[in-house]
């Protein structure tokens, strides 16, 4: 199953953390830096994204979070890229 985003949003109290689809806030902040440094903080655990919107509701800036080493899609087979260790010595 993928994993949501968590979303910094405008508020009507401030700025609110939400994860992406959900209708709930997980927390309301008054400020959008405290906003993004909680946020941060659910996105590193979870290894998902962490998208912030202006106060237009604009998305401005996406930050991946997910484990840098592991690609999205891993293929099962990954070929040998260098060219000598292709060549069979038979």
């Amino acid at each position: 199953m993928p994993k949501r985003h968590q979303h910094i949003v405008p508020h009507p109290e401030g700025w609110a953390v939400k994860k992406e689809g959900s209708n709930r806030v997980t927390a309301i902040f008054d400020t959008q830096g405290e906003a993004i440094k909680y946020g941060r903080n659910l996105a590193i655990n979870q290894r998902c994204e962490l998208v912030i919107f202006n106060r237009q509701g604009v998305e401005r800036d996406r930050k991946n979070y997910r484990n840098p080493r592991q690609p999205r899609f891993y293929p099962y087979f990954i070929p040998s890229l260098h060219p000598s260790e292709n060549v069979s010595n038979h």
